[in-house]
């Protein structure tokens, strides 16, 4: 159920590329435009069953209570619940009738990301609003002049919210990771990682000149070395074998 658009099939966040335009008949037939708009009626049976037939009145008492036991508290939140996903579900339509016209990747993501956080906490409530009319449709025992089809549709409409509401939930997420994705790709894509060697570039081993030394004894000159004893020339030799007196 992955949406595709845009130039050759590219899309973010599981919308088409900027610049494709708006294409009515893809929007209408895409999977979560269809769920969201089921959920946008089953919000209108909803809150419209309890505002329409679900006050009535006894004969002995003129005050009208709700049809679920007489709690009001229950009727309200209903219709609390109804009408608040009713807008949600219209302007979540409109956003994602607009996400093709988004250029920036980060609206695309925040847009995705509300149309998530909202989904789970609706399909939370809509599940504590079944089971709350459920229990108190339950325990009321007097039903005589109460338009029980009414409560009953309330109920069952109730529970097919739960249904739908995490279906977008399914999608939102999977529009989420899919978005992430296809960013990730896009930057490795503009700018592939550097390779790198395991060693830095002055020890590599292609750049490594091992250091040369002369073989010893050197043969060049030693400015330092003595020169070699030589005998004064200034030294008389006297001839062996002749006596020589000492000079007094």
């Amino acid at each position: 159920m992955e949406e595709t658009g845009g130039v050759g099939g590219a899309s973010a966040y599981g919308a088409s590329l900027a610049g494709g335009g708006f294409d009515f008949h893809k929007f209408a037939k895409q999977p979560h435009t269809i769920v969201r708009f089921l959920s946008w009626i089953f919000s209108i049976v909803v809150f419209s069953c309890i505002t329409a037939e679900g006050f009535v009145n006894k004969s002995h008492s003129p005050d009208a209570h709700c049809v679920f036991n007489q709690n009001d508290s229950a009727c309200h939140y209903a219709v609390g619940i109804g009408v608040i996903a009713f807008l949600a579900c219209f302007f979540f339509l409109l956003l994602d009738a607009y996400m093709p016209l988004m250029s920036n990747a980060k609206e695309r993501k925040y847009a995705v990301m509300a149309d998530l956080g909202f989904s789970v906490v609706w399909t939370f409530l809509w599940f504590v609003c079944f089971c709350l009319l459920t229990s108190q449709w339950s325990r009321t025992i007097d039903v005589r002049g109460i338009p029980q089809d009414a409560a009953r549709s309330a109920i069952a409409f109730s529970f097919f919210s739960i249904a739908t509401w995490g279906i977008l939930t399914y999608f939102a997420l999977g529009r989420y990771r899919r978005g992430v994705t296809d960013v990730t790709q896009s930057i490795y894509a503009e700018s592939p990682p550097e390779q790198h060697t395991p060693y830095p570039p002055t020890y590599a081993p292609s750049a490594y000149t091992p250091t040369t030394y002369s073989p010893y004894p050197s043969s060049a000159p030693d400015d330092f070395q003595q020169p070699p004893f030589t005998p004064s020339t200034t030294t008389t030799t006297q001839p062996q074998g002749e006596y020589q007196p000492p000079n007094y």
